[in-house]
């Protein structure tokens, strides 16, 4: 670990420091700048530990081979000098031992603080010279004549050990003399710590230097995106025209590309909402108008003393029709919106579109009989015969599409006509059919896509209407992911008289949309 003071630690501080100037409460948003250096830092900050490791690692094995050597090289000039010797029958082995003796001493003679020992063992394992506390090895599956290493312990001092198995003698073919060198580790630790300041301190330099740059850089590079958040801050409120990319780094482009598109729909969405609102503000004015008219004839007619019971029920009659006809368009007004909204959405769940149509058509009887229009219904009459039409949506707005669908007919269907809505499912299973019948005057081919926007109205035609039914019923289709078409009942060159009439289906799918 790194001792206090230690450029590691103050490493760590630095990041720590870098950090806290970029650090946000708890529940803000992370900092782009601190997961940056996060990811520079840390992976640098735990990879030095691991260099220190490696390199003292590395410093252990350079520091050993040239002290390695020289034991190497003591250990087979005394295997030579055994080797050498002659048989016991020509020369004492008193004077032998007494040679080896003289020539180990001199070999291991200590040298730069360091202490060595030696051990020359026989072929019988007989100790001819040297220490007898040097640990005997195993016998190698190596050929005798290598030199073999090993770490090993004298005392309480931890030692380097090379040993040679000399050649057996002539007719001794069964067993080698043993030749060993043990040396201190002092010198080596001591190369080995050389080694390590010569690579570990000018990284204890640099490392601050790198945090440094590092820091800079990053600062650098998120430079473009503080100029481009001082550029959308300055921007006006109503200004939802697309940001320029010309000084915008590569990465961040696609970003900005995003959010153009984004402002280029809000401006889209805007613009629709603030010509829905002029529309329906427009709309709203003829039955207010018409109110005040009324009240103010009304008021009149008794001030000059000529009202009378007819002319106020007039009034009275005309201002009951002028509200409800305001009350009719606030309503859908109101549906519009809730069809358009995509935050207040209501749960799904299972709903069966015939019992919703079925409920509809029994609210507009009334109507229909006071219009003298044959209001019917086809499809699964009881309840329990609904499971195959039941689909996956919100049954208000449902409920609400249909409703419009019925009062759009009703409103262009002649008095004597019929209106008939038809339930049933696909051929497949996989959508339920919602079909509204009317015998009226139809939708012209050309018109029948305008139709479905808010506040049109088809040309040639006397209904008194909003003309936002249908672009209600095309919201709600939407929303449910579901189709809408429009086609003649019958041919338009059929019978003189014969209106064409419309026929809108609506295709459901029982699924619903993906989420």
């Amino acid at each position: 670990m790194a001792s206090p003071g230690s450029p590691a630690r103050d490493s760590l501080a630095l990041s720590s420091a870098v950090r806290g100037m970029f650090a946000r409460s708890a529940g803000d948003s992370r900092s782009l700048f601190g997961e940056l250096l996060d990811w520079v830092l840390a992976p640098l900050l735990f990879v030095w530990p691991m260099s220190l490791a490696l390199t003292f690692s590395v410093a252990q094995n350079i520091a050993h081979r040239p002290y390695d050597l020289e034991l190497a090289r003591l250990v087979q000039t005394l295997g030579s000098t055994a080797a050498t010797r002659a048989p016991a029958s020509r020369r004492p082995v008193a004077a032998l031992r007494a040679e080896i003796e003289r020539l180990g001493e001199a070999l291991v003679r200590d040298e730069d603080g360091a202490q060595r020992w030696f051990q020359v063992l026989g072929a019988r394992g007989e100790l001819l010279a040297g220490n007898a506390t040097i640990t005997v090895p195993e016998r190698p599956l190596t050929e005798p004549g290598d030199v073999q290493f090993r770490d090993d312990v004298i005392g309480e001092e931890p030692v380097r050990v090379a040993w040679l198995w000399l050649p057996p003698e002539a007719g001794n073919e069964d067993s080698d003399a043993l030749v060993q060198v043990a040396e201190t580790l002092e010198r080596r630790q001591r190369l080995a710590t050389e080694i390590i300041k010569g690579v570990l301190l000018p990284q204890f330099a640099i490392l601050p230097l790198a945090v440094m740059l590092v820091w800079l850089a990053l600062t650098r590079g998120i430079r473009p995106l503080e100029q481009l958040q001082r550029r959308i801050r300055a921007r006006e409120s109503t200004d939802l025209s697309p940001i320029s990319d010309r000084d915008v780094p590569e990465e961040v482009a696609p970003l900005v590309r995003a959010i153009n598109d984004l402002l280029q729909r809000l401006d889209q969405s805007v613009a629709a909402q603030r010509h829905f609102l002029a529309d329906a503000a427009h709309q709203l004015k003829t039955p207010l108008a018409g109110l005040r008219t009324q009240a103010e004839l009304a008021a009149r007619e008794i001030d000059g003393g000529r009202g009378d019971a007819a002319s106020m029920k007039h009034s009275l009659l005309q201002i009951a029709i002028g509200s409800q006809r305001a009350a009719h368009m606030v309503n859908q007004l109101l549906s519009m919106a809730r069809a358009e909204s995509k935050e207040g959405r209501m749960p799904r769940q299972w709903a069966d579109l015939a019992g919703i149509t079925r409920a509809v058509v029994r609210d507009f009887v009334p109507r229909s009989i006071e219009r003298r229009i044959d209001l019917g219904y086809e499809g699964p009459e009881a309840a329990g015969e609904g499971e195959a039409t039941r689909v996956f949506g919100e049954p208000v707005l449902l409920g609400e599409m249909v409703r419009n669908l019925v009062d759009n007919a009703l409103q262009y269907t002649p008095q004597g006509g019929t209106v008939t809505a038809r339930v049933a499912v696909e051929p497949g299973g996989q959508a339920v059919l919602l079909q509204v019948e009317d015998s009226g005057p139809g939708i012209l081919p050309a018109e029948r896509e305008l139709v479905f926007q808010a506040f049109y109205r088809a040309l040639g035609t006397q209904v008194d209407g909003s003309g936002l039914g249908l672009a209600i019923v095309a919201e709600i289709a939407e929303r449910h992911g579901a189709t809408v078409t429009v086609s003649d009942v019958r041919p338009r060159l059929g019978e003189p008289g014969e209106l064409p009439g419309a026929l809108f289906t609506v295709r459901v799918p029982k699924a619903g949309p993906p989420d």
